[in-house]
């Protein structure tokens, strides 16, 4: 008899490495339907794969389609509303509220958890100083949100008793897990795509479209590249400010608030792209000289992409960059947030040599394949 397989997602409004483990969900239970909150269409095309979409009453609510933020201290009840007895398995993926769903005693639920969620836990004192944009219209921002955190915070560490097996995406993550939520857990990475592996022809490199021949007036051959979804912590500020006065080719390729924020600044050897298309992204991995990961990561896909190329990755020495990159294999580590630890690495950079055949090989242990191989084995 054929199980009847549920996948539970926080929110349908973006995209990203979250979005890429629904996806690859699909293809393993192609009948499965998706479970969330709130669903954009317009903004996720790639959620039309799904049979059925469920949403809960917070769809009701437009404004919430797009500021999530409003949306923590209602997403439990969202989730808690929604009835899974008809399900023989329910995986969530979640970063935030899609663990606290009810199951019945005859369904098992799979927790797929990207991170505790962080503005209650580890990022919780940097969220509550650096409130999103949305927030700064009240004047006593803090002290309307501290009794709304406290239950959060409550609330939260029941939700994550209730899946039957908790999956995490990096040996961070474990860690985040055992510390807040007192669960083990088994550690199963995210899939990424390696396409990219065809970026050579003829064994020269590709010309990307998105950065033209005569970009950078001082004809500087390859470029450094930093790629993603820019929020806060992403510290997109910290490789701005190096650059700025090291005066080295960049290139910034994303979206986000961050983004949006420090794109306006202009400078002669930093370019901004906004929302790259996947040709275009070939392109600009192909052309990097390195890539640049300043930010404490879950697991950090980006930086498995750019040495699926063979580009080395300069990354903080924190989070998912401790299982993903090799120091002076596969890409350099810098230990401190600051300019002066940042612009260390990047000068030590250019003294140090990497096999491209050994960074495309370390990219292989975590595809698509890979992660779904060693999904099913725990399911």
């Amino acid at each position: 008899m054929k199980q009847k397989v549920a996948i539970v997602y926080d929110r349908v409004n973006k995209f990203g490495g979250a979005e890429r483990v629904l996806l690859a969900l699909h293809e393993m239970f192609p009948d499965a339907p998706l479970f969330t909150s709130v669903y954009n269409q317009k903004t996720t095309k790639w959620a039309d794969v799904f049979p059925k979409i469920y949403t809960s009453f917070l769809q009701n609510v437009p404004i919430l389609k797009n500021y999530h933020e409003l949306l923590g201290w209602l997403t439990p009840l969202a989730f808690e509303q929604f009835k899974f007895d008809e399900y023989d398995l329910v995986i969530s993926v979640t970063s935030e509220a899609a663990k606290g769903v009810i199951t019945g005693t005859k369904t098992k639920h799979v927790c797929y958890m990207l991170t505790p969620t962080r503005y209650l836990w580890s990022g919780y004192d940097f969220y509550l100083n650096n409130r999103p944009q949305i927030f700064k219209i009240f004047p006593f921002y803090k002290m309307i949100a501290w009794p709304l955190l406290t239950y959060l915070k409550w609330w939260d560490k029941v939700a994550a008793q209730r899946p039957d097996k908790i999956i995490a995406i990096s040996t961070e993550v474990q860690e985040r897990i055992k510390k807040y939520y007192n669960r083990e857990s088994e550690i199963v990475f995210p899939p990424c795509e390696l396409h990219f592996k065809k970026s050579l022809v003829g064994g020269r490199r590709l010309q990307s479209r998105a950065v033209s021949r005569n970009f950078f007036e001082n004809a500087f051959t390859y470029y450094y590249l930093t790629h993603g979804r820019f929020v806060q912590y992403k510290r997109l500020d910290l490789v701005l400010e190096v650059f700025k006065k090291n005066e080295l080719p960049l290139v910034v390729s994303g979206t986000g608030s961050e983004f949006e924020r420090l794109k306006t600044n202009r400078y002669k050897n930093i370019k901004f792209i906004s929302n790259p298309s996947d040709e275009e992204l070939i392109g600009l991995y192909n052309n990097a000289k390195a890539f640049l990961m300043p930010q404490e990561e879950d697991f950090g896909i980006t930086s498995v992409e750019a040495q699926s190329f063979g580009i080395p990755v300069i990354a903080y020495k924190k989070g998912g960059s401790l299982d993903i990159v090799i120091d002076g294999k596969t890409g350099l580590f810098f230990d401190e947030q600051t300019p002066e630890s940042l612009a260390d690495a990047i000068a030590k950079f250019d003294t140090t040599s990497f096999d491209r055949r050994y960074l495309i090989t370390n990219a292989k242990h975590f595809s698509k394949e890979n992660f779904k191989k060693n999904l099913i084995r725990h399911l």
